[in-house]
């Protein structure tokens, strides 16, 4: 007599395929629509679901994951507004191709509107499969319960193939609860990847391009961390002596002590990084989409007398420059692993010592602009940012996970935190959403505790109060999260817009255009978090034992509310012409190539 084959509840499923995709934890908030998940989830010992407190903080934690871990993060929730609550944090990973898989529970079948023309019949009936798919790069709901592992593992390969990036799976819950038997459960079979055609001669043309270039930078995006190439990519660079700038995705990627470390560039990079890139005769993009706060505005004033190499593995990146008279010499599709592999079969020995000159104008530059963007000599009452960052930079030991949220904070760090090796800097440098940073980091705890990686987030006031109530999560699982709050009494970077458009007025960006601000101390004691306060630079002593405390605290460094981020490009303006302007004499005879103005 056969063994009869034990059926499985579609829920059960559903855990089953996260767990052999590696997936350790969760984040998730129940409902109606989504308990048989979550019970499948705690039932299997092999994974485990952490709650947070809104869903976007699901999703933001699950977008923490996987920029650390490398695995695809998993949001659940239920549907409605818990399905509907995702959608900041599906932009974070969409926007940066993080690669994520948000399932949502959905009323039951019979409960569903269908084509009755009705706006909603179940209870918190909403089609987040119609919402969520001019961001997702896969949207489906599940009308067959048989269907689950096949359309949950096409999911996951499309979050993962090609350019990465967040899908949604909607299960209707009479669904999740329907028992199925596991032999006839379909998989997905990924189809075989295709070789690219010409690029051997693209590349060949590449390697010409910098045998016959005089100064040459490499551009080093995100799309290097996403590709796993930033050993090859440090490798080509040294093979023949490119300088590398930065854009804020890969501010992480080489230490900044290394010989041809620029530092950031764009529109809130470094003034010398700004220079040498709007002067250089070759520039290579490598896994960045030069975005405009890379490339300035107008876009077409970019290194506008370099020849330009890009390499992207999404066409339409490529293409979209045409819209914007910005000319590119060579537009190389594909993945940045097989552009290193191909063209180090390629690379021929060439006298590095030609760059030798370049470097040192470079180098010149940078000391050049200190003393006039001397940002740390600012005098202040309180602390001052950039102090701060040299300092957070002083007391780092190399293996930290340091995450931003966006606004003052962000620019702050980009400029001047000095990261070793092995230290990660993760924003979302896309979307930019105010309150990012502590579900992220949360999302990266999780994502790196076999590596014990102190974790530290990095919040202006503002976006603090966007998720602020994720402190009862960490204080919960007693997450030891350096959460340092950078208190400037409101939206700084918007106050430095109106500051240049709008005569200064802070309408909804000050406590006196209608903010206003908790007591920091009682809130963290409210969570039962250890709190400490930088009034001044006197303070800074408190850092050394910040950094070594092992539990969840809070930081409140207090900044003065007209401290700006200096120095910043205009609107307008080509990014070698940064605020404050440089004077004139000392602006036309540093550039190399004719100015604009």
């Amino acid at each position: 007599m056969k063994n009869k084959v034990k059926l499985k509840k579609v829920s059960d499923v559903v855990a089953e395929v996260l767990i052999e995709e590696k997936v350790s934890h969760v984040f998730a908030i129940s409902g109606g629509a989504s308990l048989h998940l979550i019970h499948s989830l705690a039932d299997n010992k092999n994974i485990q679901y952490i709650c947070n407190h809104n869903e976007q903080a699901c999703a933001m934690a699950a977008d923490g994951y996987s920029r650390v871990s490398g695995k695809t993060g998993v949001a659940v929730t239920t549907s409605g507004p818990g399905a509907t609550n995702l959608i900041t944090g599906i932009c974070c990973s969409y926007y940066d191709s993080i690669p994520s898989l948000f399932i949502t529970g959905q009323v039951s079948t019979m409960r569903m509107k269908g084509d009755t023309g009705v706006r909603q019949i179940g209870f918190q009936e909403t089609p987040i499969v119609d919402i969520a798919e001019e961001i997702t790069k896969y949207a489906y709901t599940i009308v067959d319960p048989e269907e689950i592992k096949y359309q949950l593992q096409k999911a996951l390969h499309i979050a993962k193939s090609g350019r990465p990036g967040p899908v949604l799976i909607d299960i209707p819950d009479d669904l999740q609860r329907q028992l199925v038997d596991p032999l006839k459960l379909k998989n997905f079979q990924a189809p075989a990847a295709q070789e690219i055609p010409h690029l051997k001669k693209s590349l060949q043309d590449t390697i010409d391009s910098i045998m016959n270039s005089k100064r040459p930078i490499l551009i080093a995006g995100w799309g290097v961390h996403l590709s796993d190439t930033e050993a090859e990519l440090l490798k080509f660079a040294e093979s023949f002596n490119i300088p590398i700038a930065l854009t804020w995705g890969a501010a992480d990627l080489i230490p900044f002590d290394h010989d041809l470390y620029v530092g950031t560039f764009g529109t809130h990079g470094n003034r010398h990084a700004n220079f040498a890139v709007q002067n250089a005769d070759l520039i290579i993009s490598l896994g960045s989409r030069l975005d405009t706060k890379s490339t300035g505005s107008p876009v077409n004033t970019f290194a506008r007398e370099a020849k330009k190499i890009m390499i992207d593995i999404d066409i339409n990146e490529l293409n979209k420059f045409q819209y914007f008279d910005l000319k590119f010499d060579q537009l190389i599709h594909c993945d940045l692993k097989d552009f290193f592999n191909n063209i180090s079969k390629l690379e021929p020995s060439k006298d590095i010592s030609n760059n030798l000159e370049w470097l040192k104008q470079i180098n010149k530059w940078k000391h050049q602009f200190i003393s006039f963007d001397d940002t740390k000599g600012i005098a202040t009452t309180q602390v001052n940012p950039y102090n701060f960052v040299d300092s957070i930079s002083n007391n780092l030991k190399g293996n930290e996970q340091i995450f931003i949220d966006t606004g003052c904070s962000i620019a702050w760090f980009m400029q001047s935190l000095r990261v070793k090796d092995k230290v990660r800097v993760f924003h979302d440098f896309n979307n930019t959403a105010m309150g990012w940073a502590l579900p992220a980091a949360i999302g990266g705890y999780y994502a790196s505790l076999k590596h014990q990686s102190p974790i530290i987030a990095i919040v202006g006031d503002g976006s603090f109060m966007m998720t602020s109530y994720e402190l009862a999560t960490v204080m919960h699982h007693n997450i030891p999260i350096k959460i340092f709050i950078m208190n400037n009494q409101g939206y700084s970077m918007i106050q430095q817009t109106q500051d240049q458009w709008l005569d200064s007025n802070y309408h909804a960006s000050s406590e006196e255009g209608g903010l206003s601000f908790p007591n920091y101390k009682k809130l963290a004691s409210t969570y039962n978090i250890k709190y400490f306060e930088l009034n001044s630079e006197k303070d800074f002593s408190l850092i050394d034992e910040i950094m070594n405390d092992g539990n969840p605290l809070i930081c409140n460094v207090c900044i003065d509310k007209d401290f700006r981020v200096i120095p910043q490009v205009k609107f307008g303006k080509p990014n070698e012409d940064m605020g404050p302007l440089l004077p004139r004499e000392m602006f036309k005879e540093s550039m190399i190539i004719e100015p604009i103005s």
